[in-house]
């Protein structure tokens, strides 16, 4: 009854002679999603009949399995609609100190691959593009025939396992992440090779009114920051070796702090310099260089440093979703139902990672404290004994919730000393290129600031 209000779904459309009502599809997805049975049938059978016990004053449920996600499928855009945003009034209702960090309502920005399993369906719709080589010259294939020559020495995979794995279909995710309080806000979906920066422009309509975005150094370019500042909101990105920033440029006002990103063929068609602010964070193994368009009086250099720092909580999130939640890899074996999957799934984490900060603030411990791994169990578990009732007030849903807390045991080593055999080796992200305007682009930037209204730091 709290996530799904009987008034929230209340104006769908439906036949009077049908076995499924949009409440009871959208608790059977919820159910089918959290269930921790292998196989996406055997999850159907439990939420069913748990949906049977809840709705008994209802006519049953239908039994089969495609029937029910015939009409998952067929309501699952109107249910979305209907529950996510019932779902966000709740979490700001919830999480009302957690909702602001810094004054501003704070959202990160990042993206993930799940693995899908290889069949022709999925394989069609989220199997990478593969480039057209372009003909190469008659020295560049000698060269090119002689490398070939020198890595068949080697032992490697076959041609066909390495285009095998080149073409494995992948779910490319992504997702603005709640940063006060931990919890998803928005997600898009697409194959492998998708941009996350065009599915962050695609959310930025969900965002409340004056969001603050951070992200990390690939979520970069003018028109894609641009785009954030035009829709209202503000940022605080990271910015490597691949962006050029300008400074004594005269087109704002100056400080010693004040960058102009302009690449040139931006300059080119007229279009005005972005003012922004680099803060130079120190106090790690290399300095790290963010960006943003409020000033000083709006955002400190110490809170922006805490923003982007917190940022790091998605790539936990993406960790509990994959590896504790079991959604690595889809159960889905066609490109419409992996997509029912992934969506009812990340729904069904996020209900139940706030039901599980609910109370405990309502036990006085604080929401952060919440363990995900914990929570799930709680649930999972829920699921498994339905048919059982708790032999005392310790076995319920909710006591088990209440004490899915972090372990706070003092931890005597750093985890980064550990020797992964499987982790990444990730790129240092090097300082970007900061250039002193020529007089070219100074005067060029005087021309414009007649023409056209600048976009500047906000005080």
């Amino acid at each position: 009854d709290w996530l799904l209000a009987p008034a929230l779904l209340a104006g769908f459309k439906t036949r009077s002679n049908g076995t499924w009502k949009p409440r009871m599809v959208a608790a059977a997805a919820l159910l089918w999603a959290v269930s921790e049975r292998k196989t996406l049938k055997d999850r159907f059978e439990q939420g069913r009949h748990i949906v049977a016990k809840i709705f008994r004053w209802q006519a049953a449920p239908g039994e089969t399995y495609q029937g029910f996600m015939k009409m998952l499928g067929k309501w699952h855009a109107d249910l979305m609609r209907a529950v996510v945003p019932h779902v966000r009034a709740k979490m700001k209702e919830v999480l009302a100190e957690q909702w602001r960090v810094a004054g501003y309502a704070v959202f990160a920005g990042d993206g993930s691959r799940i693995e899908l399993a290889r069949t022709k369906s999925l394989e069609k719709v989220y199997s990478p593009q593969r480039k057209k080589r372009r003909k190469k010259n008659r020295k560049a294939r000698a060269g090119h025939a002689k490398s070939v020559a020198q890595r068949k020495q080697a032992k490697k995979q076959s041609e066909d396992a390495v285009a095998k794995k080149a073409n494995s279909p992948q779910m490319w995710l992504t997702l603005l992440w709640h940063v006060g309080s931990g919890l998803p806000w928005a997600w898009r979906t697409g194959p492998s090779g998708s941009s996350e920066r065009d599915h962050l422009e695609e959310m930025l309509a969900e965002l409340p009114e004056e969001s603050l975005i951070t992200a990390d150094a690939g979520f970069f370019g003018y028109e894609f920051w641009s785009t954030i500042l035009n829709a209202g909101h503000h940022f605080v990105i990271r910015v490597g070796a691949n962006v050029r920033l300008i400074r004594k440029l005269g087109y704002a006002r100056q400080h010693e702090h004040t960058v102009y990103f302009w690449p040139d063929q931006v300059a080119k068609k007229n279009e005005p310099p972005l003012t922004l602010r680099l803060i130079v964070i120190h106090g790690g193994k290399h300095p790290m260089y963010l960006v943003t368009d409020l000033s000083k009086s709006q955002l400190s250099d110490r809170q922006a440093g805490t923003i982007y720092g917190a940022r790091w909580g998605i790539e936990l999130f993406f960790r509990t979703f994959k590896q504790t939640f079991g959604c690595r890899k889809l159960r889905s074996r066609s490109a419409a139902n992996a997509k029912l999957e992934l969506d009812w799934s990340l729904l069904g984490l996020w209900c139940m990672c706030l039901l599980g900060q609910r109370e405990l603030i309502e036990n006085g411990e604080e929401p952060a404290n919440l363990s995900p791994a914990a929570t799930i169990k709680a649930f999972q578990g829920t699921l498994n004994d339905y048919r059982v009732r708790p032999e005392n007030h310790k076995e319920s849903l909710w006591t088990r919730l209440r004490n899915a807390l972090l372990d706070d045991y003092p931890r005597t080593s750093s985890k980064t000393s550990r020797s992964y055999p499987r982790k990444k080796k990730r790129e240092r992200i090097r300082a970007p290129k900061i250039i002193q305007a020529t007089k070219q682009q100074v005067n060029a930037a005087k021309e414009l600031k007649k023409q056209k209204p600048e976009l500047r730091l906000t005080a």
